[in-house]
């Protein structure tokens, strides 16, 4: 599915900034999941980020040409996440996940948007029978554990999710402009104006994730 950005610009740093970004050259199921569940939480109102699994980082920018990802592994990792998005992390929550070529290899970017049911908490360790949770936010570029007044701040979230973050429950479809929508995509370059025009409205917008409900 094209993302409503310009996926080359995730490595240079614009016009997504580098702490909206993480970079991991494999897939490692517990460090994953934690940096899911802080861009999920949104905790300063950025918009969440992006995950690039199969590209090494040095100093949180991007090792080019990447060391990409085999198509099994992209396949186990998607499996991985859906699994895990219901079990590993509460509530539950999965991120759009969208193959992309670069040069001769291919990565995979984790889309994760702010969550409407913030705040999240995932599982400390994936071992059987552990039972532990924990917050997690972003600290510049960086996923960290939310405790004391992190962890009460970040509770507080759920009763005031972010102005741009909620849905209007009295909107429709007919309130969007395409026209916008479609100045928008094509302005950041983004591969989802190529079909934009000629898409239903409603499932534009489910993909830009500018509306939700039911």
């Amino acid at each position: 599915m094209p993302l409503p950005i310009n996926l080359g610009s995730l490595f240079t740093g614009h016009p997504v900034e580098w702490e909206r970004v993480e970079f991991k050259e494999g897939w490692n199921p517990l460090g994953v999941l934690q940096t899911i569940c802080a861009f999920a939480n949104d905790f300063h109102n950025l918009g969440g980020g992006y995950i690039v699994l199969g590209v090494a980082e040095e100093n949180g920018r991007p090792l080019l040409p990447p060391k990409g990802l085999s198509p099994e592994q992209i396949d186990a990792i998607q499996k991985g996440l859906l699994e895990q998005g219901h079990g590993a992390i509460r509530p539950a929550y999965h991120p759009v996940a969208v193959p992309h070529r670069v040069g001769d290899h291919t990565v995979l970017i984790l889309w994760v948007p702010g969550g409407q049911t913030r705040p999240y908490k995932t599982r400390l360790s994936l071992a059987r029978g552990s039972n532990e949770w924990g917050y997690f936010i972003r600290r510049g570029s960086s996923t960290v554990r939310a405790t004391g007044a992190d962890e009460t701040e970040l509770l507080s979230l759920a009763s005031r999710i972010p102005f741009d973050d909620r849905v209007n429950q009295q909107a429709t479809p007919d309130d969007l402009s395409r026209e916008l929508i479609l100045e928008f995509l094509t302005e950041v370059q983004s591969e989802l104006a190529a079909g934009a025009g000629a898409m239903p409205l409603p499932e534009l917008a489910g993909q830009m994730r500018i509306s939700g409900g039911v």
